[in-house]
């Protein structure tokens, strides 16, 4: 069997049940990341892109290599408004190194695990990439073709995880779990036993998403609240409106909304608005429209963020390990803040889009804030 077959067929057999094959329920994984959400970070105190936590660090002296260098990245895609935001920092951060980056070759795997595959493997074998970025479309489907790509080149996986320990680095926030922690303790805080709740996701199989779902399922069970539906909606707001009506018109009482990610949080309350309902107790994100909302409307709600800064990091990492010097690892763990009231009106940005992420790390990059979609 070929390495495209057998890469392909894993894909086929993985994709819908690699949520229930793999363990997204660690209570050990869950224990360090609330920790981890309260340890004071390493480095430059203005810069939580180029922090972490933790002591771990890899040796990358055989990587090292002279001259000017070629990054490849491949991107699971730029299919909501979270990736929109952190490719133009990716792309914005490589252009503060261009006395050290020759080029930067980019392919978007267009949330396809097959594309994907694929690509890795033309990256690869193309023959010009000194290390390569990976942010996977899922977890299961994609770990064969990094480990594959680890025994080329060197490998930097962010965002989103894979099930090995071959990339130089894992760059990642505190993790699924934090997120999950810091929304679901913050509405259980809200509710009282008994009280419902719906959770809104993105896509099974992902870790960073299974994670954030499962660590908040278990604080809402401790705490005797209802989770009255689970619902994938794509990240499309027309599928979330729909789904939180159809809660409602079945009479089902809401009293919060749980989302594993909150480009969608708005079309969420919509529906609340249009059935004359109040609005419920709410986990967003720390995008735009989202805390203008909470502002105006004086919401009870809290804003965990899975930062997009960390983009900036991946190219941070490559370079450093393609100039040998010591990167955190095995994986790379940045701080993970959450947007609450008291500091709400500090992230509230009117230059930027609706759908901007404010944790961004990204007001001193060239292009900003039009790059990003902003008005000066």
């Amino acid at each position: 069997m070929t390495l495209r077959t057998l890469l392909a067929t894993t894909v086929a057999l993985t994709f819908v049940g690699q949520a229930l094959a793999q363990d997204f329920n660690d209570p050990a994984e869950f224990k360090k990341q609330r920790e981890q959400l309260s340890m004071t970070p390493q480095g430059p105190e203005d810069q939580p892109w180029a922090q972490h936590l933790g002591d771990g660090m890899a040796d990358t002296a055989k990587y090292k290599k002279e001259g000017q260098v070629t990054l490849c990245f491949s991107n699971a895609g730029v299919f909501n408004p979270w990736r929109v935001v952190g490719l133009n920092n990716l792309n914005a951060e490589a252009e503060l190194h261009k006395d050290r980056l020759k080029e930067l070759i980019v392919v978007d795997a267009e949330g396809k695990d097959d594309k994907q595959i694929s690509d890795i493997e033309a990256l690869v074998s193309g023959g010009k990439c000194d290390a390569l970025i990976v942010s996977p479309n899922t977890t299961a489907a994609l770990t064969p073709a990094v480990e594959a790509a680890c025994a080329k080149l060197p490998v930097i996986v962010f965002d989103r995880g894979v099930n090995t320990s071959c990339p130089v680095t894992y760059i990642h926030p505190v993790g699924g779990y934090g997120f999950g922690i810091t929304s679901g303790e913050f509405i259980a805080s809200k509710l009282k036993k008994g009280d419902n709740v719906l959770a809104l996701r993105i896509m099974p199989g992902v870790d960073v998403l299974e994670t954030r779902y499962s660590a908040a399922k278990n604080i809402f069970d401790e705490a005797g609240i209802n989770v009255v539906g689970s619902e994938f909606t794509g990240s499309d707001r027309a599928k979330t409106k729909s789904a939180v009506e159809d809660y409602i018109n079945r009479g089902e009482k809401i009293d919060a909304v749980w989302m594993d990610a909150g480009d969608t949080a708005t079309a969420a309350l919509e529906a609340f608005e249009d059935a004359g309902l109040p609005y419920p107790v709410i986990s967003g994100e720390d995008q735009q429209d989202f805390l203008r909302k909470w502002q105006s409307e004086k919401l009870t709600a809290i804003g965990p963020a899975y930062p997009t800064y960390q983009w900036r990091t991946a190219i941070i990492a490559a370079l450093d390990v393609l100039d040998g010097k010591q990167v955190p690892g095995p994986e790379w763990v940045l701080p993970q803040p959450a947007i609450t009231e008291d500091v709400l009106t500090k992230y509230i940005d009117e230059r930027m889009p609706p759908l901007h992420y404010s944790l961004c790390g990204c007001q001193e990059l060239p292009g900003y804030p039009e790059r990003w979609g902003g008005k000066e």
